[in-house]
Parts: structure tokens; sequence; C-alpha cells
């Protein structure tokens, strides 16, 4: 689950139009959405009012698996600079329980991959490898990762079925 911890602020220094789209349960996966590069990941819905423009994100494993080190590298470009008091709502679901389910300030977040706030408008790109527990348990975790400004505008939104096996 620090997956989309870290992707989603690595994505968008590299994680609402009005109001924050996530509603409770399940996010479904469409398609057309498809977030390039090699990853599980999809937008939330149509992302062409992102704040954020993902180029590009692979994972290697992709999927990922326990006990093995997963790299993120990611590019895209931010169409305006991020301030202080952006948030990432995180969800986590193992089937149909759910995990996770917080808000937190993103710019602490970012922390992880490295980042510090303001996030500045234009190019950006990482790479960070982040160490999986083997401890995992085996199945299917659903993540959301919705991603706003203080103002409640649209980062980005990513969601991801990720399965684990033994």
């Amino acid at each position: 689950m620090r997956i989309s911890t870290l992707l989603v602020p690595a994505i968008c220094a590299a994680t609402v139009a009005a109001s924050p789209s996530w509603v409770p349960g399940q996010v479904a996966i469409n398609e057309e959405f498809k977030v390039p590069g090699k990853n599980p990941l999809y937008f939330c819905q149509d992302p062409k009012d992102d704040i954020l423009k993902i180029e590009s994100v692979d994972l290697d494993p992709n999927p990922p698996e326990p006990g093995k080190t997963l790299t993120i590298k990611a590019s895209g470009d931010f169409k305006e600079a991020v301030e202080q008091g952006a948030k990432v709502h995180l969800q986590v679901k193992y089937g149909l329980i759910t995990l996770i389910n917080q808000q937190s300030d993103l710019c602490d977040v970012i922390d992880n991959v490295d980042l510090k706030c303001p996030l500045d408008k234009g190019e950006m790109a990482l790479t960070k490898d982040v160490s999986l527990p083997k401890e995992i348990p085996p199945g299917t975790y659903t993540v959301l990762a919705d991603v706003y400004t203080k103002d409640e505008d649209k980062i980005t939104c990513l969601t991801a079925k990720i399965s684990f096996h033994r």
C-alpha cells in the first residue's frame, strides 16, 4: 500500500475538477484511461483537465512482487505549480475489505520520493526504489489515489488492481 502512497506523489512530482472525485466504494477501471507505460495504473476519469499530465510510469517488476525491490520510473508535466495545502486521498482494499482510507497532506507524503513542496510548473522525472515486504498476503488489492489542490482542483487521480501470489 506504500506503492500508491509513493506512486502518486512520485507521479505528481515526477500522488478534482471542482471537488474530490473519491466516492466510497470501488472505482471502476476504464481501459480507455490506461496510464502510459509498463504499469497496472489507470486514471479514474479522463485526465485531460488534470494539472499533472502523466507521460509515463514504468514499474519493475510489473506486476510488483512481494519480497522484491520495486523500481518506479515516472515522468510528467505540471501545467501549474502545486503549492502547500494539496491533499491526497488514499484508499486500499483487499477484496471488499478496506485496509486504508485516509487523506494526507501531499507535501508530507512526497518526502517518500525525496521531493519537497512547492512542486514547480514544468517537466518532472524521477526514479525510486521501494522494498516490498515478502509478508504481503496473497490476493487482489485495489488502490485509489486521488490528488487535488487546496482549492480542490484535480492534480491527478489513479487507480490500480494489483494481485500478489505465493
